[in-house]
Order: structure tokens, then C-alpha cells, then sequence
């Protein structure tokens, strides 16, 4: 097992950061006597705090604050929320303030050969990908962006419905922390309330007949801010409008306590072991669909899905089946 080595490409606002992050009011001379710097210098990283899009406040006469503080990402309290397997399992841990994509760097590690058992969380992305070229949003410290690398023999057809499966653990880290409402929605959102609230993107490499590896990426919206929430084109949630609270250090230790014996496990056992579970957690279950591809669309009865992860759907009275590389599923 390797050490992680926290990863900063923002290294001289971490201090700052960690400061600030307890949501008090800190003086500009207290500031720069904790960091060994001028007033100037303070006002300066305070300054590239704002651009971050962080909340910053100057309190007249007493100092600066981040209302409502910050949860920041610390490798060594996210570890101490791993539980075995996942302990075990977890190659190397890789935390950033500040990259383009997770998943783009973790599969830049996988066509390296290396990467395998790798997991990659960042405070913020700044282009983070959804389904079908989406971007996806994410604001420094307002939700969880994680990747994790996994390498498979056997060919990309063992993988059939993993995304479905990586929603089921997902709402089962939920769960633990008493998230009410979670649903699934085919073939990669996770639901809270009618509204999104996580997303999974699998992205894959290698041989896809034999040896191949896959990224899970993983993002789930915690606390939203202002500018980043009003650019999201499609109903969202975010958890701390339903359970606030909850510790991002230990909701993705949760999320790796799931993720990792699932990925170890899951040539073996499949999606079919999966199967029931998501179809108790369907957002959709016994409810008219629309199923819509680029060249047309069908109307009908969601049905739940079968044990390869394909969608059914009730149409015109005839059983049809549908796949998660070619079509998107919207309420009818």
C-alpha cells in the first residue's frame, strides 16, 4: 500500500483556507502572524479566495470570515473512516484543491499502467464531465468529486450494469448517514426528492476484449453556492437541504467502504446481484416514461430493469429493452 500524498496545485491557500474554514472572524494581523506573512500578503490570498467562488466576508474593524465555515478534504480523517475491505483495497489516496477532471487524471494513471486501486477526490474541478459531454458542476468545497481507478481481465462485457450497481452503493453510503428519500434513476443519477443529486460516470481503457480498467467517477452535490447552483440545467438537490451536517471526510470514506468490494467482487457476481436492490430504489417503477434516442423516442411503462442492467419498458403492450449507451430516460 503507498502513503498518500495530498496533492495542492493551490498550495499557498491551503493555509489560509484552514484558517478561515472554522467560519470565525479572523483580523488581517492575526491572519499573517498564523502564516508568517504581511498584511499585504493576507489581503492577496484572500483576494484568490473570492475567485475561487468562495463566500468571502469582510466584518468592519474585526477581520474576515467564510460564513458557515468550510469541510475541507484531510486525507488522514478520511482514512480513519475506512472500515476493512475497503482498508485494504485502497491502493493510494490522492487528494487535490483544484483540477480539471478527476476522472481525466486518474485515466491519464490507467494508460500508464498504474492507477489500479487509486482514488482521487478534489475540492473543486474545473471541467468535470457528466453523461453525454456534460459539464459538471462543481464549486470549491461543495461536494464530493471523486474518481477511482479499478483494472479488470476478462473483457468490458464482465462490466455490463456497473453503473447501475455503483448507484445502488452509493445510496447505501447515503443511508448510513440517514439521507431520506434516495432513488435511483437509470442508468446513473442518484435521486433525492425528485431532483438529482448524484451522478456516475464510468469511463473505460485498455483492451475492451481483455485486460481493461475503468474509472468511477462520482460527483454529489453537498453545499451549493450562488453563481454554481444557477448554472445547473436540470432540478438538482444538494444534502445539506435535506441532512445537514454530514462530514465529507467521512461521506467519502463511506462511499469507498461500498465502492471498493464491489469493484473487487463484481466480475464474479455481476449486476444480477445488484439487480433487487436498485429495483427497490427505482425513481421511476410503474411509471409512464419517455425513452429518447437521436433519431426518435418511444413512450411507456417503466418496468424496472433486467439482470445485464437494460431498462424495460412496457411499449404498446410489447416488453422492449434498452441499453444505457443509447438512449436517455425522461418522465412521461
Amino acid at each position: 500500500m503507498h502513503a498518500e500524498t495530498p496533492k495542492n496545485p493551490l498550495p499557498q491557500l491551503r493555509p489560509v483556507l484552514e484558517l478561515l474554514a472554522d467560519g470565525d472572524v479572523h483580523s488581517g494581523e492575526s491572519l499573517g502572524a498564523a502564516l508568517g506573512v504581511s498584511r499585504a500578503a493576507v489581503w492577496k490570498q484572500l483576494q484568490k479566495l473570492e475567485r475561487l467562488g468562495l463566500p468571502l466576508e469582510s466584518v468592519r474593524g474585526r477581520g474576515y470570515r467564510l460564513p458557515g465555515g468550510l469541510n475541507l478534504l484531510d486525507a488522514t480523517e478520511l482514512r480513519a473512516g475506512l472500515r476493512p475491505p475497503a482498508r485494504d483495497l485502497l491502493d493510494e489516496l490522492l487528494l487535490h484543491d483544484r483540477v480539471d477532471s478527476t476522472n481525466a487524471r486518474l485515466l491519464g494513471l490507467l494508460e500508464k499502467n498504474s492507477g489500479h486501486g487509486v482514488a482521487m477526490l478534489a475540492e473543486q474541478q474545473t471541467a468535470g464531465r457528466g453523461r453525454r459531454g456534460r459539464q459538471w458542476i462543481s464549486p470549491f468545497s461543495g461536494g464530493i468529486n471523486l474518481s477511482l481507478g479499478w483494472q479488470f481481465g476478462g473483457g468490458v462485457q464482465l462490466l455490463e450494469g456497473l453503473s447501475l450497481a455503483v448507484g445502488v452503493a452509493i445510496a447505501q453510503a447515503l443511508q448510513e448517514f440517514g439521507v431520506p428519500d434516495v432513488r435511483l434513476k437509470w442508468p446513473n443519477d442518484v435521486w433525492c426528492r425528485g431532483r438529482k443529486l448524484a451522478g456516475v460516470l464510468l469511463e473505460l481503457s485498455g483492451d475492451l476484449t481483455d485486460r481493461c480498467a475503468v474509472v468511477v467517477g462520482i460527483g454529489l452535490n453537498v453545499g451549493l453556492r450562488g453563481d454554481a447552483a444557477s448554472a445547473i440545467d436540470q432540478p438538482w438537490i444538494d444534502l445539506n437541504s435535506v441532512c445537514p451536517g454530514i462530514d465529507r471526510n467521512r461521506l467519502a470514506a463511506a462511499l469507498l467502504n461500498h465502492l471498493l468490494p464491489l469493484l473487487q467482487s463484481y466480475p464474479e457476481r455481476g449486476f444480477a446481484a445488484y439487480r433487487q436492490q436498485w429495483q427497490q430504489l427505482d425513481q421511476f417503477a410503474g411509471r409512464p416514461v419517455r425513452i429518447v434516442s437521436v433519431q426518435r423516442q418511444w413512450s411507456g411503462i417503466a418496468e424496472g430493469v433486467d439482470d445485464t442492467g437494460a431498462l424495460v419498458v412496457a411499449v404498446d403492450g410489447e416488453r422492449r429493452l434498452f441499453h444505457g449507451g443509447e438512449v436517455s430516460l425522461r418522465e412521461g
